[in-house]
């Protein structure tokens, strides 16, 4: 069985790689398998959660949603991967992830592999199990007041941006290589739109995901 999930987050432009320190970390921007989409991870109530943040075909619905009510949302903003907790000793995930292809929720599990893969696998009871490679696209996500606020999540050391999306995340790689190597890396290129004040930029539509009404009041 083949996760074809549909998923996704903004593709910033010249992202070109992250420094060892941070191979670990399954937060930020990832393409699926088949290029269909893009998700955003991120830590958010102590959980790793992921969202569609970007679609190569915009405008989707849940339609295979067995939710009746659920059947019209929108798939961007939609979360995929769902309270993830990091098992023991080891650098690996387990939850649930949903697949809006065929509108089930499978046990999963996200292992961070280098510093651009992250596998992703799922099972149905237990057995059938099935996965895929996803590719990064954007630097790892710092953690936001929204997420370091939330119960369970660690205190943030210092201020974190409101909605941590590609640009952010971008200068945060940047200091965490310049704080382990001394030198200060090249800054990634960043495509951005411009917005109103109080709007968000048409490159970044879904913003902070720990921010979203289906994944801020999960634990509440």
């Amino acid at each position: 069985m083949r996760l074809a999930l549909y998923t996704g987050i903004i593709l910033a432009g010249g992202y070109t790689g992250l420094t060892p320190a941070l191979a670990a970390d399954p937060t930020g921007d990832w393409r699926v398998a088949d290029g269909v989409a893009n998700i955003r991870v991120a830590q958010c109530n102590g959980s790793m959660w992921g969202a569609v943040s970007w679609e190569k075909q915009p405008g989707g619905r849940d339609e295979n949603n067995p939710d009746v009510s659920k059947k019209n949302r929108p798939t961007l903003g939609m979360p995929t991967l769902i309270d993830m907790k990091k098992k023991p000793g080891a650098e690996q995930w387990e939850g649930q992830v949903y697949n809006a292809q065929d509108g089930q929720t499978y046990s999963a599990t996200i292992t961070p592999v280098g510093t651009d893969q992250l596998e992703i696998k799922g099972c149905v009871m237990g057995f059938l199990c099935g996965g895929e490679t996803w590719t990064r696209v954007g630097p790892p996500i710092p953690l936001s007041p929204a997420n370091a606020m939330a119960k369970g999540a660690p205190k943030s050391t210092g201020a974190a941006p409101k909605a941590p999306g590609a640009q952010q995340a971008a200068q945060a790689a940047q200091q965490a290589a310049q704080a382990t190597t001394g030198a200060t890396a090249p800054a990634p290129a960043v495509k951005t739109a411009a917005a109103k004040p109080g709007q968000k930029a048409a490159a970044d539509p879904v913003g902070d995901i720990c921010l979203l009404p289906e994944i801020a009041g999960f634990a509440h």
